[in-house]
């Protein structure tokens, strides 16, 4: 059985990064070979320039993402097969912490070699390919803020949760894994609940929308799709790039709408409640509901997977820890398990394809659907997303519909009779 996993992980992980390469290069070829003319339906609306630099920011995108591939495939067999798990392990049990506090430290130390060897790409991508493409707005001293607040919040709200997870591991018997889940569920619930009044703002300044006949026609949206929220708020995006967006956030009565102020600054009042109409559909198509439903079963599933694999003496064998403990258990399960489940993404793409397809529809309804595709037109052209994807790249990843398909659909219904 050892043997059975250890060629399976190294077939899995070569195989997840040949297609990951592969896609990048189909995508890359795609892009570049209609580069040089927009496409019909979005002639006059984005110009050859405009067009030209999507297509530049999407290869030079991908050509990072695929250096990144590697990279995350030597550091997943540097951890494993590599010893470097089983290497922390001994280091800190020599130092006699006491098995909950090494458990602990071990998960912490990988953690933050594996966030260390992300840190250069993710300040090539800020400070290198997002200003030659004039998106960047975020300075080193924010940059550097933004990472210390994220580390601070880590540690006051993920470590508790590693404790007691490594704690339940180890003394919860054979069931821990149910404790285990509803302790995540609560957690989760409690972050959704407190992210949009409590979290959120750790970041970012939201004030409320300032234009009154907006607000007026936003409002009147959201009441004839009866909804309820704490109220619309504009968050300063601004600060940090130039990319535009809008969400619907929170849960129960702890519900807001939040748009970017790069948005408002582009878009007509009708195109952004058009864009409000789709955010709104997914909620009220139950989108949301059934992603939370999907999500709480597939981490029971995990859960109760991950029981049975710590119990066996092959799974650490096999992936280069020799001694059996719950870090290890843990840490191998989460880096090991995506390099299996990579070949499941076209699933989750198609699903979420499919929710803003109806989510468009609800909004064509709702609002206007020549408003919603003239605000996404704008919204490629001003995000520079490329309006010609590769098919199969598209299929493989993405979660919103090509553009291309997404406006014609929206056009067709824009042209049925009321």
């Amino acid at each position: 059985m050892s043997v059975l996993l250890t060629g399976g992980f190294v077939l899995a992980l070569v195989a997840g990064t040949a297609v990951r390469l592969w896609l990048g290069w189909r995508q890359k070829a795609a892009v570049q070979a209609r580069r040089d003319e927009v496409p019909e339906p979005f002639r006059g609306q984005v110009t050859l320039a405009e067009h030209q630099k999507a297509a530049d920011y999407t290869v030079a995108r991908v050509q990072l993402a695929s250096l990144e591939t590697l990279v995350d495939a030597c550091l997943v067999l540097a951890l494993t097969l590599g010893g470097v798990i089983a290497y922390l392990d001994g280091a800190w049990r020599t130092l006699g912490l006491g098995s909950l506090w090494t458990g602990a430290a071990v998960v912490a130390s990988v953690l933050l070699l594996t966030g260390l060897v992300g840190v250069p790409f993710s300040l090539w991508h800020t400070f290198r390919l997002e200003v030659r493409f004039g998106f960047n707005r975020t300075t080193p001293g924010l940059y550097l803020l933004d990472r210390l607040k994220g580390l601070v919040l880590a540690l006051l709200i993920g470590g508790p949760l590693l404790i007691g997870a490594l704690a339940l591991m180890r003394w919860g018997g054979r069931w821990w894994w149910v404790a285990a889940w509803l302790a995540w569920l609560a957690v989760s619930v409690t972050l959704a609940w407190a992210w949009p009044a409590f979290i959120a703002p750790l970041f970012n300044r939201f004030a409320p929308l300032a234009d009154p006949a907006l607000k007026a026609g936003i409002e009147a949206l959201v009441e004839r799709c009866g909804f309820t929220s704490k109220g619309v708020f504009v968050v300063d995006g601004s600060r940090r790039s130039a990319h535009g967006n809008a969400y619907f956030t929170g849960v129960g009565r702890n519900k807001r709408i939040v748009f970017f102020d790069t948005l408002l600054e582009n878009l007509e009042p009708t195109e952004i409640e058009a864009v409000l109409a789709h955010e709104l559909g997914h909620f009220h198509l139950k989108h949301v509901r059934q992603r939370l439903w999907v999500s709480a079963a597939g981490s029971l599933l995990g859960l109760a997977f991950l029981a049975w694999l710590a119990r066996q003496p092959w799974f650490y064998g096999a992936l280069g820890v020799p001694r059996p403990s719950p870090q290890a258990a843990l840490l191998l399960f989460l880096i090991v398990l995506p390099v299996f489940t990579y070949f499941l993404t076209p699933l989750g793409a198609a699903w979420s394809r499919r929710h803003e397809r109806a989510a468009d529809e609800f909004a064509a309804q709702r609002a206007s659907a020549a408003r919603l595709a003239a605000a996404l037109v704008k919204l490629y052209r001003d995000n520079s997303t490329t309006l010609t994807p590769d098919r199969v790249h598209s299929a493989f990843y993405d979660s919103h519909p090509p553009a291309l398909t997404r406006i014609a659909h929206l056009r067709r219904l824009a042209a049925q009779p009321a």
